[in-house]
């Protein structure tokens, strides 16, 4: 345990490129967050960082030490959560990157709940891109991912995957809604705001497109979905994103959603997974064996 606080110093030291900004974070001095560091390059026989004016970077070999301590952090949560488990604590912490379309509803609910039952077990809810959420997996940075959409990748391991329409997102009073079908050649008369080349629903949207003689009017394009929606709301701009983050009736009158006709194959796949081959912390198992019951009723109960 002392020797992953010793650990802790380094790839705090890595993270903030700086000795004195990240032995401020410490609240350690720099010249003792230097001893540390040269205590661990002796012990290794390697240097871990490059020095210079602007700072400090990881060499080849500190990389290596750091993904190193990162897997042993990972297995010692591990360890920790299965403790507390056996001894009836249910403790744990359960990180999680995912797409945007997650957080307006099914995951603050599936948390809500969760909690209700183990209110001991704390949540990181971390918004970013399908890669960046790779990234994050392979680094043990986050312990699960939901994502749409994701490029394959070889260390990620999906655990429950649920198909996705594409829905458009119009204000309440727009001239499309009450259209019983709805075909994306029937936006191309109004402005379009899309979300970014970052999200997988944009990939899709794109692909549609470089096929088909209708033309979008993109006035507008945000990695922000509120911003998008909040834009939809105000006229008579037309927006998309997966059914599972679009807003409802109850919450959000002012906006309607409108699904896209099959016909267009406007749809991908929404993806829970992990990092291929880790054993999870016992809290995570258990969240990501609710999200996975909870996926697998969404796909049961959507009309075919």
């Amino acid at each position: 345990m002392r020797h992953m606080r010793i650990w802790r110093y380094v790839e705090e030291a890595a993270r903030f490129g700086s000795l004195r900004k990240a032995a401020e974070h410490l609240n350690v001095t720099p010249s003792a967050l230097q001893r540390r560091i040269q205590d661990v390059e002796e012990d290794l026989g390697a240097a871990i960082f490059e020095r210079s004016a602007h700072g400090i970077r990881l060499t080849a070999a500190g990389e290596s030490f750091i993904r190193w301590v990162r897997t042993q952090a990972a297995d010692l949560e591990r360890v920790r959560s299965h403790i507390e488990d056996l001894s009836g604590m249910r403790r744990g912490h359960v990180r999680i990157a995912c797409s945007q379309a997650l957080v307006n509803s099914f995951l603050p609910k599936e948390i809500s709940a969760f909690r209700a039952r183990f209110p001991l077990v704390s949540f990181q809810i971390t918004v970013v891109d399908q890669g960046s959420a790779i990234r994050m997996l392979r680094d043990f940075e986050t312990d699960l991912a939901i994502i749409f959409s994701p490029r394959k990748a070889a260390e990620f391991q999906p655990l429950v995957t649920l198909g996705q329409r594409i829905v458009a997102i119009v204000a309440a009073d727009h001239p499309l809604v009450g259209k019983s079908v709805l075909r994306l050649r029937d936006c191309a008369q109004y402005p379009i705001a899309l979300p970014d080349g970052s999200f997988g629903t944009r990939a899709i949207l794109d692909d549609l497109l470089a096929v088909s003689s209708t033309k979008l009017s993109v006035e507008l394009e945000s990695n922000s979905f509120e911003m998008l929606r909040n834009l939809a709301r105000s006229g008579e701009v037309v927006t998309f994103q997966i059914e599972i983050g679009a807003p409802v009736e109850e919450t959000d009158p002012g906006l309607a959603v409108l699904p896209l006709s099959d016909i267009d194959l406007a749809h991908g796949p929404l993806v829970l997974g992990q990092q291929r081959g880790r054993t999870l912390p016992v809290a995570t198992a258990k969240f990501a064996e609710q999200l996975a019951r909870r996926l697998d009723e969404t796909r049961r109960t959507v009309p075919a």
